[in-house]
C-alpha cells in the first residue's frame, strides 16, 4: 500500500549570511530580528557568520544578543564547515541574503572566488539557481560616512572599482543587490508575505 504524505505550512528556510562589514551592521540586525517576529510562523532564518563577521559582530557587541534572538548561528570554520554550501545545493534553503556584504565579498562572488564560507555557498547557490540577495557596504562611488560602535564618525571612499563588482553582481542570474537595509523587508514581503 502507497501511503502519500502531504506536508502543509512548512517553514521556508532562509540562510542569512554577516561578513566583516561594520556598516549597516546594527540597522541590518534589527531588520532581521523584527523580520524573525513578524514571519516566525512563515519562516526559519539561519545565521551564518565569516570569520571576519564573527569579529565585528562582537566588536559592535551584538554576539550575544545574535545567540539568543536566532535559534540557529554558525561562525565560519573553513570554505566548507558548516557544510552550507552543500545545503544550499541541495535547496535545503529558499533563499540566501548576505547583509551586510564586504568589497572582499562583493569581489570574490564577482571573480568567482569560493574560498569563504560565504563565497562558496553565494557562488554555488547561484549556480543551483538558489536566489541570492546582497547588501553590499559600498554600494555607490564617492564618500560615504559610518558610524563606529563608539558613536564617532568615519569617512569612507568608495572607489569605481568597488562599484564595478556590485554593478557586475547586479547582472548575474538569480542575483540581486539592494543598498539599504529596509530593503529587506521588501524582499521578505516578495518571497514569503503572500502566506501571511
Amino acid at each position: 500500500m502507497n501511503i502519500t504524505i502531504y506536508m502543509t505550512g512548512a517553514k521556508k528556510r532562509i540562510a542569512w549570511g554577516i561578513t566583516g562589514a561594520g556598516e549597516k551592521l546594527p540597522e541590518t540586525y534589527a531588520i532581521m530580528r523584527d523580520i524573525k517576529k513578524r514571519y516566525h510562523d512563515e519562516v526559519e532564518i539561519r545565521v551564518f557568520i565569516s570569520k571576519s563577521g564573527d569579529q565585528v559582530v562582537k566588536y559592535y557587541g551584538i554576539y550575544r544578543d545574535l545567540e539568543t534572538s536566532f535559534d540557529n548561528v554558525w561562525v565560519e570554520i573553513n570554505a566548507n564547515s558548516p557544510f552550507l554550501a552543500g545545503q544550499i545545493q541541495l535547496g535545503k534553503f529558499d533563499f540566501m541574503l548576505i547583509a551586510p556584504a564586504t568589497s572582499n565579498t562583493v569581489a570574490k562572488i564577482s571573480l568567482r572566488i569560493a574560498d569563504t564560507l560565504l563565497t562558496n555557498a553565494a557562488i554555488m547557490g547561484q549556480k543551483a539557481g538558489v536566489p541570492l540577495y546582497l547588501m553590499p557596504s559600498d554600494f555607490k562611488e564617492g564618500t560615504v560616512v559610518t558610524q563606529l560602535p563608539n558613536g564617532k564618525d568615519l569617512e569612507l571612499n568608495i572607489t569605481k572599482e568597488d562599484v564595478e563588482h556590485v554593478e557586475k553582481l547586479a547582472n548575474m542570474k538569480n542575483t540581486n543587490v539592494f543598498e539599504h537595509p529596509e530593503h529587506i523587508y521588501d524582499i521578505f514581503e516578495k518571497l514569503v508575505g503572500s502566506e501571511k
